[in-house]
């Protein structure tokens, strides 16, 4: 016998009975997202990996340490480790530009990272999140939140922390760079390999390392102090202001977190994170923010813009599972070819049945209905003859006798 194979380490399969809990996430992504106006995108899967590394940014651990990239026709290409990079290309090749501003978009769909499996996170994993392009204004931040806060919600998840943080733009976070280099100086050969290696690189990325002995050097009080000062210009805090205020009109809680930096170079100003209590334990679901220097940087016009993602594998463990959902009907008879040419009558008035394909026995037939079906549609010989279907209520055990033709009226579905 030949060895089994296996499904890749860091991958899983979404089987039948889990599958209606995807089809939710995803029914209400287009439901609450539509209301806002953004409609759907789909990317290809692979890109070029420049995309990636000019996009994402090189010193970030996604580019350095889990993308999955290989060589063909000398072609650098990477399989998608997120989406924001992807519909910017798409944003640009397609000239969206040229449509009236705001540009809206949602997509949801596979990426993939190589790092080590855990549980809600895995090497292919799914995320579902928004892009805004062409608002420079506070109002599309504190609507892209508004989305992000009402989809969580559609899904069931009410207990949510919104946590903000405004990291600026290049000239003040240039100047914040230089002041935390200077104050940390000291610690740095203290500080983990990682934070070493950000120190020159990309030094606000320190503060987003989860290393305890990294984190203990920033809660030092001189490095606390940098941390919390107001560094960013004035026109930047005006941004910041109004978003705050759009957030307490709106309704929408929120904690500002002055360690909140995200995990990728392109965002400025704006960056926001929520975290849902659900099921006891506190989870981040959802995190984003500006980048509007990211379509110039990909080769497009100076274009504002705003988004954010988040993981449906998440989502799935905090939501409670859903029962699989049940045929509108089970045909039941020994008559065959009765019960197939019902069973495509039911269909194609739209409804979801099925029948005995293997002909067992007419008790088996009613045993595997009552598992799988709301209703039993029975073909007896007398209902051949009489032109008529019996229909059993499976919840209630309640079984009436009906013309053929009044058969789908009278299941109350």
């Amino acid at each position: 016998m030949a060895e089994k194979l296996k499904v890749l380490k860091g991958t899983k399969d979404i089987l039948p009975q889990d599958i209606d809990m995807w089809h939710f996430l995803e029914e209400k992504a287009n439901e609450v997202f539509s209301k806002y106006g953004f409609k759907e995108i789909r990317t290809p899967i692979i890109e070029v990996t420049e995309l990636f590394s000019r996009g994402v940014g090189d010193t970030t651990d996604i580019v350095n340490k889990e993308m999955y990239t290989f060589e063909k026709s000398d072609r650098s290409i990477t399989l998608r480790p997120e989406n924001t990079a992807g519909v910017v290309r798409s944003y640009i090749e397609n000239n969206m530009s040229r449509l009236s501003s705001p540009v809206k978009l949602w997509y949801h769909g596979p990426m993939f990272r190589y790092e080590r499996p855990q549980a809600g996170r895995q090497r292919q994993f799914h995320q579902v999140g928004v892009e805004m392009f062409g608002i420079k204004d506070p109002t599309a931040d504190a609507e892209v939140i508004l989305t992000a806060v009402n989809y969580l919600k559609a899904l069931g998840l009410n207990d949510l922390d919104v946590e903000i943080n405004s990291l600026g733009c290049p000239k003040c976070r240039n100047e914040f760079k230089d002041r935390l280099k200077e104050v940390l100086k000291p610690y740095l050969n203290e500080l983990c390999e990682d934070c070493q290696n950000r120190y020159e690189k990309n030094p606000l990325r320190l503060l987003d390392c989860k290393v305890e002995s990294c984190k203990e050097i920033f809660e030092k009080p001189e490095v606390q102090a940098v941390i919390k000062s107001d560094f960013i210009c004035e026109e930047c805090a005006s941004h910041y202001t109004e978003l705050k205020l759009y957030l307490e009109k709106m309704g929408v809680k929120y904690t500002e977190n002055k360690l909140l930096v995200r995990g990728l170079d392109y965002y400025n100003r704006t960056v926001f994170e929520i975290k849902s209590n659900n099921l006891g334990s506190q989870n981040a679901v959802a995190g984003g923010g500006r980048y509007d220097n990211l379509v110039e940087q990909l080769g497009g016009e100076p274009t504002p813009a705003i988004g954010f993602a988040m993981g449906m594998e998440r989502l799935i463990s905090l939501l409670p599972q859903k029962t699989s959902k049940k045929l509108d009907a089970y045909v039941v008879s020994n008559f065959q070819t009765d019960a197939f040419v019902l069973t495509e009558e039911l269909r194609s008035q739209g409804l979801e049945v099925e029948f005995d394909l293997t002909n067992k026995k007419f008790t088996k037939q009613l045993e595997k209905a009552s598992k799988v079906a709301k209703y039993a549609i029975i073909l007896g010989e007398d209902e051949i003859l009489k032109h008529q279907v019996s229909i059993k209520n499976l919840e209630e055990g309640k079984q009436i006798t009906v013309d053929r033709e009044n058969c789908v009226k009278m299941l109350e579905l």
